[in-house]
């Protein structure tokens, strides 16, 4: 049935491609000249930034450098994802980011997850709180839920299983009970439910991965049914600290945010993957949420880096989006986004020490 899905997801991304490749853009933002940068990241450095979302495989004595001259520390997120040949396994990525924390000189974090592909398993929340307790116990200091929970998995019935499902529920109990956080990917943009769209800053993403573009595809649960049972997983649990990575999956509308982190005192957000989209909302708007909200936000990138990355490639990536989002959140600087002029927001330096560190270390203690 998936493989099924994914097919006419591919069929439907070819198309869409051809009728939109003339409009596209070709890059998320101009690349700016290292020299350009150099300012920028050492002003980034001296924050002693933290990014809460990034997805490491393998370090290398260069990246090492990099951390240590930024001052850098990561939160390395790991999911299990069936459509991603080095996330189909479990045991390893842990294995992995375990050594990554013990040899990264203090730059790593574990943030664990669980298999929910194992969810009809009669013994699945049994053995999920027994693993991530033992990955508490080597370190881990959060938890993940993907998005393949709500978008992928079904039950035994054939429904897709949504994060409310009474089975998931023992599993956040024991990270509030341990303290931990809960970081949730919970749906996508808009655009992954239609139409097609070449100014989207995520629509590069759903070419290169047709199997997560949904639109039109008969009995797919809604976006808003997705994030509803995410609301309900916070309603329930109101002592478990959940931050609802990519803007919470709610990027195109501050207003929305606003209400949520109005309503749930356990929620917060990470800006992963999406702050192209604060960059082009009007700059007033952003830069008023963000100072209302400076204590709810918390910055973070979806960077990797693969076990074939090409690193110094990979480094050069790195360094350019740190720059970039440095110079949008604290300068003054006019960005080129999407094919627009970008004004920097210019906030003030408490603020950017909230987003940057300190927010990072209050919702995900273990930091």
């Amino acid at each position: 049935m998936i493989r099924s899905a994914r097919a006419i997801a591919q069929i439907v991304i070819t198309l869409c491609v051809a009728l939109s490749a003339a409009q596209a853009p070709t890059s998320a933002s101009a690349p700016a000249k290292p020299a350009d940068n150099e300012g920028a990241l050492s002003a980034f450095a001296a924050i002693h930034p933290i990014d809460v979302h990034v997805h490491v495989f393998k370090t290398d004595p260069a990246f090492q450098e990099m951390l240590e001259r930024l001052n850098l520390k990561l939160l390395d997120i790991l999911v299990m994802d069936d459509t991603n040949p080095i996330r189909k396994q479990l045991q390893p990525q842990i294995d992995s980011a375990l050594e990554l924390v013990r040899s990264g000189g203090g730059h790593f974090a574990l943030c664990t997850t669980f298999d929910p592909y194992k969810f009809d398993s009669a013994s699945f929340a049994a053995d999920a709180v027994k693993q991530i307790d033992r990955d508490f116990a080597q370190g881990a200091v959060a938890v993940k839920v993907w998005k393949n929970v709500g978008m992928e998995i079904k039950n035994g019935g054939g429904k897709y299983i949504m994060a409310d499902d009474p089975k998931f529920e023992p599993i956040y109990k024991d990270i509030a009970r341990h303290g931990k956080t809960l970081m949730t990917h919970q749906a996508e943009p808009d655009v992954a439910w239609g139409p097609p769209d070449a100014a989207d800053p995520s629509w590069s993403y759903y070419q290169e991965n047709p199997q997560w573009y949904v639109a039109n595809r008969p009995g797919f649960p809604s976006k808003q049914r997705i994030l509803d049972a995410r609301d309900h997983v916070l309603a329930q649990n109101p002592k478990l600290r959940m931050v609802g990575v990519h803007l919470g999956s709610m990027e195109r509308n501050l207003d929305n945010i606003g209400s949520h982190l109005d309503r749930y005192p356990n929620f917060a957000i990470d800006t992963a993957a999406r702050m192209e989209y604060l960059m082009l909302m009007p700059p007033e708007k952003v830069r008023a949420f963000l100072i209302k909200y400076q204590d709810r936000v918390l910055y973070g990138t979806d960077l990797d880096l693969n076990p074939d990355a090409n690193v110094p490639d990979t480094l050069a990536e790195w360094q350019s989006t740190y720059a970039r989002d440095w110079k949008f959140l604290a300068t003054g600087e006019t960005l080129t986004v999407e094919g627009k002029q970008v004004q920097g927001l210019n906030l003030p330096q408490q603020v950017l020490q909230k987003i940057f560190r300190s927010n990072a270390i209050r919702w995900i203690p273990g930091l």
